[in-house]
C-alpha cells in the first residue's frame, strides 16, 4: 500500500514545534503493515495545501493523512481549501456541533461563532467523530485515494488515528506483514558493528534488512522484513535475530525500543542499588536523563549541580588543594566530585562531570569542548577524558550521552565480575 502523510502549518516550517506526529503515525502504521512512503510540510496556505493534494494524486498514492488547519481561527484555511479543492460546500454537522456546545459549557466558556465553525465539515465527507477535542476529522474517498484529515493537537490526532483510522486501514487490501526486531548496542562503534556484522548481511535474504542507528556511543540495530506469511518471517526474523546477537553479544544491552538509560533503572532496581549525580558543565542534563524515566525515584536518590567551585567544596566535599592544584576541569576534580556525591548522598554509584561547554572559557591547555566524566562504583572509580566541539547545546548533550554509557559499562561489570569489561571502541 502507498501511503503519504502531509502536515500542515506554518510553526512546523518555521521550526517554533517539532513534527513529532508523523514520527507516532509511521510507527502505528508500521505495526498494522504499512510503510510511510514520504512526509510533506506545507504551510498554511490554499496553494501549498492544494499543490501536496494533487502531487500525491499524481504519484498514484492510495492514502494520505493530513493534519493540523482544522482550527476555528482565521489562518486554519485547510477546510475551505478541501471544499474548492474536491468541489464540495461545508455544512455545519448538529452531532458535532452539540459535541463542541457541551465541551464550552462544561468549561463554562462562552462559546463564539469561531468555535462554532468547528462543525462545519465537507459535504462529501465521511465524519470522524472526534470525542478529546472540538475538531472531527474527516475521510474523503476519492477513487482510488482516502484522504484523511486529522487535527494537529496530538492527542486529538491520536484519538483518531487508533479509533477511527487505523482499523479502517487494517482491512484495506494490499497490506504485507512488517516484521521489526531491534537490539540496543553500546561501547562499539557503527563502522565496528558494520564491520563484524558483514558476514551476517551477506547471507540476509532480500526481503530482510539491517538498519544501523547511532546515537552517541549506542547504536541500535534493526532487522526489518517484509513478506505474505507472518509465521514464516517471524520464524526468520528470530533466526537471523539470533545469529547477530551471538555476533555482536558483549556489547548488547537489551532488545526492544528502551533506551539506554532505561535498561540502567532496570539494572539497578534489579540490585536494588542506588544512584546520585554532580554536574557542573551538564547542569543537570544527567539528571534529567535518569528522572524522565518512569520507576527512576526507585533508584535516584538526588544530586547537586556544583556550578562553581565553592559549592564543590562546600557540597561535595572537594579538597581546595585539590582545585588549587588541577583546576576545576580535570581529573582529580571528576574524581573528588564523584566519590563526593556518593558518600554525601549515600548512594552505590555517582556519576560525575566537569568541564568547558562553551562556547567561551577554553584555554590553550583546556580548550573549549574539554571534558572530564567521572564514575564512582562499588569496587572503583572510572574516568573519561572528552575532546568535544565548540557547540555548547551538542557538548552537554553529548557528555551526557556519554556519562550514561560509562555508568552502564561500569555497572555491567561490577554485577556480573565473571563477565570481562567492554572495551569500548
Amino acid at each position: 500500500m502507498n501511503l503519504e502523510i502531509i502536515t500542515i502549518g506554518d510553526e512546523i516550517l518555521i521550526g517554533q514545534i517539532v513534527d513529532t506526529n508523523s514520527a507516532w503515525m509511521a510507527q502505528q502504521l508500521n505495526n498494522i503493515g504499512i510503510e510511510v512512503g514520504q512526509i510533506v510540510s506545507v504551510a498554511d496556505a490554499g496553494e501549498a495545501i492544494t499543490k501536496a493534494l494533487s502531487d500525491a494524486k499524481e504519484r498514484g498514492v492510495q492514502v494520505v493523512i493530513c493534519t493540523g488547519g482544522l482550527g476555528p481561527t482565521k489562518d486554519d484555511v485547510t477546510k475551505q481549501t478541501l471544499a474548492s479543492y474536491f468541489q464540495s460546500d461545508l455544512y455545519r454537522d448538529d452531532r458535532v456541533l452539540a459535541h463542541v456546545t457541551q465541551f464550552f459549557e462544561r468549561l463554562k466558556r462562552p462559546m463564539l461563532e469561531s468555535n462554532k465553525r468547528q462543525a462545519d465539515v465537507l459535504r462529501k465527507a465521511e465524519v470522524l467523530f472526534n470525542a478529546v477535542g472540538t475538531a472531527p476529522g474527516m475521510l474523503v474517498r476519492d477513487d482510488p485515494t482516502y484522504y484523511f484529515f486529522l487535527p494537529g493537537v496530538p492527542m486529538e490526532m491520536m484519538y483518531l488515528m487508533t479509533n477511527e483510522v487505523l482499523p479502517m486501514l487494517a482491512h484495506l487490501p494490499g497490506i504485507r506483514p512488517i516484521i521489526h526486531q531491534t537490539i540496543l548496542t553500546a561501547g562499539i562503534g557503527e563502522s565496528f558493528l558494520a564491520e563484524k556484522l558483514r558476514p551476517l548481511e551477506d547471507r540476509l535474504p532480500s526481503h530482510i534488512h539491517l538498519a544501523y542507528l547511532p546515537k552517541y556511543g549506542q547504536v541500535r540495530l534493526r532487522l526489518t522484513a517484509k513478506g505474505e506469511d507472518e509465521i514464516k518471517l517471524r520464524d526468520e526474523m528470530e533466526i537471523y535475530q539470533k545469529q547477530l546477537q551471538a555476533l555482536v553479544q558483549p556489547y548488547v544491552v537489551g532488545e526492544g525500543d528502551a533506551t539506554l538509560e532505561e535498561h540502567i533503572i532496570r539494572l539497578l532496581d534489579e540490585n536494588k542499588l542506588m544512584l546520585s549525580t554532580a554536574e557542573s558543565c551538564t547542569g543537570g542534563y544527567v539528571a534529567h536523563l535518569i528522572t524522565k524515566i518512569a520507576g527512576s525515584s526507585s533508584v535516584y536518590r538526588g544530586g547537586v549541580v556544583s556550578y562553581s567551585n565553592e559549592l564543590k567544596m562546600d557540597v561535595l566535599g572537594v579538597p581546595s588543594e585539590v582545585l588549587d592544584q588541577y583546576g576545576a576541569v580535570s581529573q582529580e576534580t571528576v574524581v573528588a566530585m564523584a566519590t563526593g556525591a556518593k558518600q554525601r548522598f549515600a548512594t552505590d554509584y555517582a556519576v560525575a562531570t566537569t568541564g568547558i561547554a562553551g562556547p567561551g572559557g577554553g584555554t590553550e591547555e583546556k580548550p573549549v569542548g574539554t571534558v572530564w566524566i567521572g564514575i564512582a562504583g562499588k569496587q572503583k572509580v572510572v574516568t573519561k577524558k572528552l575532546q568535544l566541539s565548540k557547540v555548547r547545546e551538542t557538548n552537554i548533550e553529548r557528555a551526557s550521552a556519554q556519562a550514561m554509557l560509562h555508568l552502564y559499562l561500569l555497572l555491567k561489570e561490577e554485577i556480573d565480575p565473571s563477565m570481562p569489561a567492554t572495551k569500548q571502541h
